[in-house]
This record gives structure tokens, C-alpha cells and sequence, in this order.
């Protein structure tokens, strides 16, 4: 932790800091194997929310009534529910 200090907390602060303060809680992520790391990683469920929801705001820009809007986010969480229980390939591997 030192050395990651030295190295980079000139340029990246808070970011050290925040290793620094939280250091027991973000290290536990690196006691997983590095197939169960990736795919902690590679499949942030709000991230990818967020991502669709985003998607309908961009392709539609106004809502006759708010009414209207939250169905089409409610809906848009639905597809996306349907989506999370994939089959992780090789899971029985891991």
C-alpha cells in the first residue's frame, strides 16, 4: 500500500485516499479467484440498468404524461429482470 501511495498520490488523491480509508473492505474483491473476480466485474447489474434506462430517454426525449413515463421505465426494468438469470458458461468450473 505504501508503494501504491508513493506512486500515485500526487496525481490521483482522493482516489488513494479512498483505497487508504476503505483498504480492508476493497482488498476482500482480490481473495476471489480471477474467474469469479471477472465475472463480478464484467457484470454490473445497475450499471447496465442505468445503461437501458438512459437508452429511453435518448431515443425519446417527451412523455405525453408522467404516467406514460413510468411505465416505460417499469417496463424497461422488466426486460431487463428477464435478462439476470443467464447461464454463466463454465460456472460448474468456477
Amino acid at each position: 500500500m505504501k508503494y501504491f501511495e508513493e506512486k500515485w498520490d500526487s496525481k490521483y488523491y482522493y482516489a488513494v485516499k479512498s483505497w487508504r480509508n476503505n483498504f480492508d473492505e476493497l482488498v476482500t474483491f482480490f481473495n476471489f479467484p480471477a474467474e469469479i473476480r471477472k465475472l463480478i466485474y464484467t457484470t454490473n447489474v445497475i450499471e447496465n440498468l442505468n445503461r437501458n434506462i438512459r437508452k429511453i430517454f435518448k431515443n425519446k426525449t417527451s412523455f405525453p404524461t408522467d404516467e406514460s413515463l413510468i411505465k416505460i421505465v417499469y417496463f424497461a426494468i422488466q426486460n431487463q429482470l428477464n435478462k439476470w438469470d443467464k447461464v454463466v458458461l463454465n460456472w460448474g468450473g468456477l
